[in-house]
């Protein structure tokens, strides 16, 4: 085509307008050389010339090369669409272009045809047209509007064709989500509710809608998260009822976050059920394991699995109503005080659960290839059973966030605003004894374990059970101390066991695995602790006053590593801090995976969960966690940095919100 030369009676340039004349799509490409300016501008007056229709198979053009058309390579159809709209190829006096027009997409798969896709441009169509002025057309030929290339799978234009692949205008067919979301059920643990995300920084309409890939900066991204379904303006009825032109972008972001709520609760119900299908009824497991290995590992899972259908049937009928879903938060509010009470006895039981799971990974050889072949089924989509467990505590915890994103979408002086206010407090009731109820089953087993092993001999005794103590950390540390002789100073080492309560401090002498003397002792409020570097080691100085005699005790420890070191510090620090010091100036993680503590001073995580990072030491950061203020330690490599500034910001505020109407 480049050794075409310009006909220079060929006074018209092919452009695509509407019409229902012809039945083409296709078009010519304009010869090599040809501009605008090259165009006899006497034609313009003509009002013959300006009603004149050429097809394109019989321009000048194409007479040139006898019957064969000239088309661009890069708008070839070698497949027929199943449904072609029909363009028109016409050809225009010069006086009615005009310069740098850029196009909307129009979404061919929506239910009328033509529906605006905001921000996108058709590449194929660009090619063929860029540069024409719909306002400047007849009136005669703007009866119709252009029919553009669907480019709904937007990420499918940005792929390079493979070799031998037909490349074709025509609409991607099969459209997923034209039913109901639960044609495709998901796992629960794939998915990331849109409504936990305080920090989408849109202002526009397309906060709810599909995500795709940001830029790293934009704040967090986690790539293995999938979305929840289908979002609300997806849904075929609400596109055929014509809601989204009627309602306001406020409303439509509300219905979103509740529409959420619905289908995240169908995608936790279809987990539950793996778990309880193929894990818990699995024959192979109850052989492999006590009754009581049974019941601890998935205690009242079944129960849990019936609220958890019943909370959905009240959704999806509320929702079946109509599309436009006035509120759920009498549906939430009444399931969280009446129905939920089985989340806490589950959460309750997290402490045996995690203990009986890693005794019989380790020391049960036929329950350990039985699970292993059971998490590796398609059923179970290669997930391991853990991620399965902690399903319950992963749901509770989120709920109150949904609801919050809720009551943000919900203008304030509506009844809807003040109804999801309710629900969140009774939802976030519901989180604070679900962690209670864990923490207190832990920790009034772990002080009964610890009284039986301590032996105060000469040390005054005092008793240790309490419901308001609980263990913060404990460890082995190395002290050393100074003799003074005539010929020089030595140093000799000795090594010590201490155990950190919430309220206490205890200095012990290990006699055995399971026996330790109480050498020492003292509150915390009266010990003192420093960071020292003595010969180049890692030295903490603690200094108790008064102590268990009531006077004033030096002693200096060596840690292993700078992080045990850490460790200990922000231990006997955090005791003291009783009051959060999160502020926007702090670093915050997000969570990518759950992270189940294995130490007292660690921190439970669950996906998505943010954390104000305090300190980062070798890999491990110090952290608070914004949901409720606990402290404690996780692996760097469980979270990902929040780099956007104006994300940190609102999840400060929602924090403060939260902890304000919730104090959760």
């Amino acid at each position: 085509m480049s050794n075409r030369k310009s006909d220079g009676s060929m006074g018209d340039k092919s452009l695509l307008v509407p019409g229902s004349y012809f039945s083409s799509a296709l078009t010519l490409d304009q010869p090599p050389g040809r501009s605008a300016s090259s165009f006899d501008l006497s034609t313009a007056s003509s009002p013959v010339d300006e009603r004149r229709t050429v097809l394109s198979t019989q321009s000048n053009a194409a007479r040139k090369l006898g019957t064969q058309q000239l088309i661009p390579k890069n708008l070839a159809v070698t497949s027929r669409p199943k449904n072609r709209h029909h363009t028109t190829v016409v050809t225009l006096p010069v006086s009615l272009q005009a310069t740098d027009i850029s196009w909307e997409d129009y979404d061919s798969d929506a239910a009328d045809g033509f529906s605006l896709r905001r921000n996108r441009r058709n590449q194929s169509y660009r090619a063929a047209v860029t540069s024409l002025n719909l306002d400047a057309l007849p009136s005669e030929l703007q009866t119709e509007t252009l029919t553009l290339v669907s480019e709904a799978k937007a990420a499918n234009q940005k792929q390079e064709h493979k070799p031998g692949r037909k490349r074709t205008l025509g609409r991607i067919r099969n459209r997923k989500h034209a039913g109901s979301f639960k044609d495709d059920p998901r796992f629960y643990q794939e998915i990331r509710e849109r409504g936990l995300n305080a920090n989408n920084l849109s202002t526009e309409d397309e906060e709810f809608s599909p995500t795709e890939p940001r830029e790293e900066d934009q704040g967090i991204v986690v790539k293995n998260y999938r979305a929840a379904y289908m979002t609300w303006s997806q849904l075929q009825q609400v596109k055929d009822l014509g809601i989204l032109d009627i309602i306001s972008p406020e409303e439509r972001k509300r219905q979103e976050a509740i529409f959420e709520i619905i289908t995240s609760e169908f995608s936790y119900q279809h987990s539950l059920s793996i778990l309880v299908r193929h894990f818990k009824d699995s024959a192979d497991l109850k052989k492999a394991m006590t009754a009581t290995e049974h019941h601890h590992l998935f205690s009242n899972i079944s129960v849990i699995q019936e609220v958890s259908k019943r909370f959905f049937e009240d959704l999806e009928k509320r929702h079946q109503r109509h599309p436009v879903i006035q509120d759920i938060s009498d549906i939430v509010q009444n399931h969280a005080a009446k129905h939920f009470e089985p989340y806490i006895v589950y959460c309750s039981n997290e402490t045996f659960q995690q203990r009986t799971l890693q005794k019989l990974l380790s020391s049960n050889t036929a329950f350990r290839e039985s699970l292993k072949q059971i998490e590796g089924s398609k059923e179970c989509g290669g997930l391991p059973m853990i991620s399965f467990l902690i399903l319950p505590m992963q749901r509770v915890t989120r709920l109150p966030l949904l609801l919050d994103t809720i009551c943000q979408k919900t203008p304030g002086d509506k009844a809807e605003h003040f109804a999801a206010r309710w629900a969140l407090k009774a939802i976030s009731k519901l989180v604070k004894n679900c962690n209670d109820g864990a923490r207190r089953m832990e920790r009034t087993e772990q002080m009964y374990t610890i009284q039986k092993q301590m032996e105060f001999g000469k040390i005054k005794p005092f008793p240790l059970v309490s419901s308001s103590r609980w263990l913060k950390k404990s460890g082995e540390l190395a002290a050393y101390t100074d003799d003074l002789s005539i010929f020089r100073k030595a140093f000799s080492y000795k090594s010590f066991y201490l155990f950190l309560f919430n309220d206490v401090l205890i200095v012990t002498k290990k006699k055995s695995e399971e026996s330790y003397v109480v050498l020492d002792y003292a509150t915390v409020e009266k010990v003192e602790v420093e960071e020292e570097i003595t010969d180049s080691k890692l030295s903490l100085k603690l200094t108790m006053s008064p102590n268990s005699e009531g006077r004033c005790e030096q002693m200096i420890f060596v840690a292993e590593s700078k992080l045990d070191r850490a460790r200990w510090v922000t231990g006997l620090s955090d005791v003291k801090q009783s009051n959060s010091i999160a502020n926007g100036d702090l670093p915050q993680y997000e969570a990518t995976k759950a992270y189940m503590p294995k130490a007292p001073d660690e921190l439970s995580l669950q996906q998505a969960e943010v954390v104000i990072v305090l300190q980062e030491v070798d890999g491990w950061c110090h952290g608070e966690r914004m949901r409720d203020g606990e402290r404690g330690w996780f692996p760097a490599s469980c979270a990902t940095e929040i780099t956007n500034r104006t994300a940190m910001e609102n999840n400060i505020q929602r924090m403060a919100r939260l902890r304000k109407e919730t104090d959760v």
